[in-house]
């Protein structure tokens, strides 16, 4: 899904207050953080995902693999963490502008 700047925008202001609900350490994308983060974007569609690792490549690696895995549009990324949004087939949450 492409959004445009003004839906990015939207759901950046939706997030900001957000807490991280996922927690990416050492271990990398294990199968049952895989699974966590996927069950998150069906309930909420709008997540926040901390990613604690060794370096700058490797972050910027990992976050765009959780995008690729996940299917979900990278919105927003501060530092160390990254905002998510895959939206729901049927009855969606957020309605984008």
């Amino acid at each position: 899904m492409k959004l445009t700047e003004r839906q990015r925008k939207y759901l950046q202001r939706l997030a900001h207050d957000m807490k991280p609900v996922v927690q990416v350490g050492n271990a990398g994308l294990t199968d049952g953080l895989l699974a966590e983060l996927n069950s998150c974007l069906t309930r909420h569609e709008l997540v926040k995902v901390k990613v604690r690792v060794e370096n700058r490549d490797l972050r910027d690696q990992t976050i765009g693999e959780l995008s690729r895995i996940t299917g979900a549009e990278i919105i927003q990324r501060v530092g160390n963490t990254v905002s998510l949004f895959r939206p729901r087939l049927l009855d969606t949450a957020i309605t984008l502008p």
